[in-house]
């Protein structure tokens, strides 16, 4: 079934630094075993994945005029996205993260927030959003939720569905910042540690009903090893995550949200979809980086029917 998108948001350059024991001391050097570049972001990650997932992707954003934007655009260009909506700021750095990931998993993170932090509207000409399917803003939080919700609305005046993942750790301040988007978000999709610090509830389903009842249509909360949950006003439905060997975690999230957002436009139900993104997250933890290996969408559906979910 055709999906056409826009990604818009936050576009970031990952660098995967594999084999990190420690920081050498002073000026001294360490051997790893990999480094390796990789799109991500909680707009660049999930439109390469959802490229990767036979949809069609437009997207969105600000990047620097710097050989990191060209690499990113290189990386996303390759897989299909349609870059020409990022604007290139020559007064900017392309955002980009160093990701040191330790023998046993464990993902710190140098992040600088460059371009990304000066998107506003005035950079996306409407015009270029005419027959979407699907909006899906990444990072709500630079541009504030008046301005997030303008444009999620203008995207359903197109007969678009929307969605909303954001980008900072949960804290109640941040969620008054952007909640005038929620009621114009038809999808939703935090993580756990988002919806218990943005709602302070004392469950993870109380805290989705919480923002459902803040206007959100549908939240879709990824738990990490434990799956996902998803809840409505009418529907509470856990998915359990599925046993991979787990090599980088990072980008899982904004996997999740590829396949749960094109599951619902192959026509799953609530329960289908996630699954769909569970298993699509599985193979972005299987290796390094978001675009990992070689996944599709048959090869995930694949995986999907012949691998037990986790117990």
């Amino acid at each position: 079934m055709t999906m056409k998108i826009a990604t818009v948001g936050v576009h970031v350059l990952d660098v995967h630094v594999i084999g990190v024991e420690s920081v050498p001391r002073g000026s001294d050097g360490q051997l790893v075993d990999t480094i390796r570049f990789s799109a991500a972001g909680t707009a660049g990650g999930t439109a390469l994945v959802l490229s990767r997932l036979g949809a069609e992707v437009l997207g969105f954003g600000a990047v620097g005029a710097d050989p990191i934007g060209a690499t990113l655009l290189a990386l996303l260009g390759r897989e299909g996205v349609d870059t020409t909506g990022l604007v290139r700021r020559g007064d900017q750095q392309t955002s980009a993260s160093v990701i040191p990931v330790r023998p046993n998993g464990d993902r710190p993170a140098w992040h600088c927030l460059g371009a990304n932090a000066t998107f506003t509207l005035d950079d996306l000409d409407l015009a270029a959003l005419d027959g979407i399917t699907h909006l899906h803003l990444g990072g709500p939080e630079f541009l504030g939720g008046e301005a997030a919700a303008k444009l999620l609305a203008h995207a359903r005046s197109l007969g678009a569905t929307t969605s909303l993942d954001l980008l900072a750790p949960g804290d109640p301040g941040l969620l008054e910042w952007v909640a005038d988007a929620l009621p114009q978000t038809d999808y939703l999709l935090p993580n756990d540690e988002q919806v218990l610090g943005f709602t302070g509830a004392a469950s993870l389903a109380e805290g989705a009903r919480a923002l459902v009842a803040a206007g959100a249509g549908c939240v879709a909360v990824t738990q990490g090893a434990r799956g996902a949950l998803v809840v409505t006003a009418d529907d509470e439905v856990e998915v359990p995550a599925y046993d991979v060997e787990v090599v980088d975690t990072t980008g899982c999230g904004d996997a999740f949200s590829a396949g749960f957002l094109r599951g619902l436009s192959l026509g799953r139900d609530l329960r289908g979809a996630a699954e769909l993104g569970c298993a699509t997250a599985a193979q972005v933890a299987g290796g390094l980086g978001t675009d990992a290996g070689s996944y599709s969408l048959a090869s995930v559906e694949e995986f999907l029917a012949a691998t037990p979910p986790r117990r």
